[in-house]
């Protein structure tokens, strides 16, 4: 039996290759690919920008699909027919990081559509311990957005118990956006999302975020106190990653307090590390996601506490993968997030 599979040759070229339906070993599970997002990682490989990535690759790590085959040694949890996502990481589990259950941190960490092939293809097989369970009633298209809402999940947890905090959230894209969700949905008293684009912050409010700021029009130390009075914010999350946003955060953060870092820098940072130091400025950073992150994701879809539709901008069908990496080069301000359907 024959699929399609996406493969991109170089930056800025994908072709579309007929190969055999991978067969099931005792341990996996074959998985009828749906619903493929696309993110920004996915785009500098688009780009040739991407530093861990070699092409030929095929793409694809935020993805929703049907359970069609289980091999025989697989435990029973999974059943045919069910709807999953697919946890992309794959770890060496001997390494100090994996030996202390941080295998998102692994010395040897592959990621399914960089370092190893993705999920853009009809068909998918892949071992049973990265599989898990979507409800029947979430959509393919929300299913694939599970993976972007875990690294949101494993971000905010990096305080531990948010409840009853005040949280800035600097870059209203799409982590940025979750970000502020997860933040509210896990207890936060109040959330204040920054950004320049109108549109990405009118999404913001569409989905509840308490205070949306552009910091074109005002002034983010100003805005801060406005939305939180003199104690200002507990926590800043940087969902934008540049000069600008970091130095915002170091500049205008309460003494004492804590910036996360989630967003990935392009190059080497200009900050104020001084400022930082002066004021006792706790700088934490946050890689991917585990297991219990997804858990949690789910959770907060499924109790309404996050909500996935406002960030859904188009969706292309397979075929027209480069399409989507187009249209989203047109519309840098105003998407959010696009998704693949395998299946059109």
């Amino acid at each position: 039996m024959k699929m399609k599979q996406q493969v991109m040759t170089e930056p800025g070229k994908i072709i579309f290759r007929e190969i055999e339906v991978p067969e099931v070993a005792d341990n996996q599970v074959k998985i009828k690919m749906m619903n493929i997002g696309v993110c920004g990682s996915d785009i500098h490989v688009y780009h040739g920008k991407h530093p861990f990535t070699k092409y030929p690759v095929t793409q694809g790590h935020e993805v929703s699909g049907e359970v069609v085959e289980l091999g025989k040694n697989t435990s029973g949890r999974l059943r045919i027919g069910q709807k999953v996502t697919v946890e992309p990481q794959c770890f060496c589990g001997k390494c100090y990081p994996c030996r202390h259950g941080k295998y998102n941190l692994c010395e040897e960490l592959k990621v399914m559509g960089f370092q190893t092939t993705g999920m853009a293809s009809e068909y998918f097989v892949v071992d049973e311990s990265k599989v898990t369970e979507i409800p029947e009633d979430m959509s393919y298209e929300h299913a694939a957005m599970i993976e972007p809402l875990s690294v949101a999940v494993h971000a905010v947890k990096q305080m531990g118990d948010v409840t009853g905090m005040d949280i800035v959230v600097l870059g209203a894209g799409p982590i940025g956006n979750l970000v502020a969700q997860t933040a509210k949905g896990m207890g936060a008293k109040k959330v204040m999302i920054t950004d320049v684009s109108e549109l990405r912050l009118n999404i913001a409010k569409k989905c509840g975020v308490d205070v949306c700021v552009n910091t074109k029009e005002k002034d983010f130390g100003e805005a801060m106190i406005e939305a939180f009075g003199p104690d200002k914010a507990d926590v800043i999350y940087d969902c934008a990653g540049n000069d600008i946003t970091m130095g915002q955060a170091i500049q205008h953060a309460r003494k004492g307090s804590v910036i996360v870092l989630v967003a990935v820098f392009a190059g080497m940072a200009n900050i104020d590390l001084a400022v930082a130091n002066d004021h006792e400025l706790d700088i934490k950073s946050t890689m991917m996601y585990r297991h219990d992150d997804y858990v949690d994701a789910i959770r907060l879809v499924d109790e309404g506490k996050v909500n996935l539709e406002p960030l859904v901008t188009k969706t292309f069908p397979f075929d027209k993968y480069l399409d989507a990496y187009k249209f989203i080069d047109e519309h840098r301000e105003d998407a959010m997030k696009i998704i693949i359907n395998v299946q059109e």
